[in-house]
């Protein structure tokens, strides 16, 4: 028994007609989203970073050369609010890890782009982080990884907040 079906197995002694289950595949997953938060978020601040400071970079690192964006570009790829990006840019800007330059296509528009501080940083801290999730799944056999992937895709794929019914 896990944490969980101790949950369970109290709700099922008070409240028996409930059907529970649902409760606890989405405890599993709350339970395992928050401990595999906590792990990578010490991994980050082994590098002066936050979960917001890392998801810039790395979109920034994955967009491949020359590392630059557009706010706009910034914001649908992490999905916040343009004065939250400001704020997580601003402070990056102050950090020396990014860089704000004239964007060619529009003279009114900036990029943001990572500085050179910027990009050594997030390579050495991406390299850990894939390390640390290596080892937070590394309980796992090659064909449960597989199967867990297929199963939360098709699942995230349903409930996704572009495909959920209304």
């Amino acid at each position: 028994m896990d944490r969980v079906d101790k949950i369970l197995a109290q709700w099922h002694r008070e409240r028996p007609e409930l059907d529970v289950a649902p409760m606890g595949l989405i405890g599993r997953i709350s339970r395992l989203s928050f401990i595999l938060r906590t792990e990578m978020e010490k991994t980050w601040a082994t590098f002066g970073l936050n979960p917001p400071s890392f998801d810039v970079l790395a979109t920034l690192r994955r967009s491949g050369p020359p590392y630059r964006l557009s706010p706009g570009d910034l914001i649908a790829s992490t999905m916040v609010t343009s004065g939250t990006m400001t704020n997580r840019i601003d402070k990056l800007v102050a950090a020396g890890l990014v860089e704000r330059t004239p964007n060619p296509e529009d003279g009114r528009g900036f990029l943001i782009g990572l500085s050179d501080k910027g990009f050594k940083l997030i390579e050495e801290a991406v390299t850990v982080h894939v390390e640390t999730q290596e080892k937070l799944i590394a309980v796992l056999s090659k064909d449960e990884r597989v199967q867990l992937d297929d199963a939360l895709r098709g699942f995230l794929k349903k409930v996704d907040e572009d495909d959920f019914p209304e």
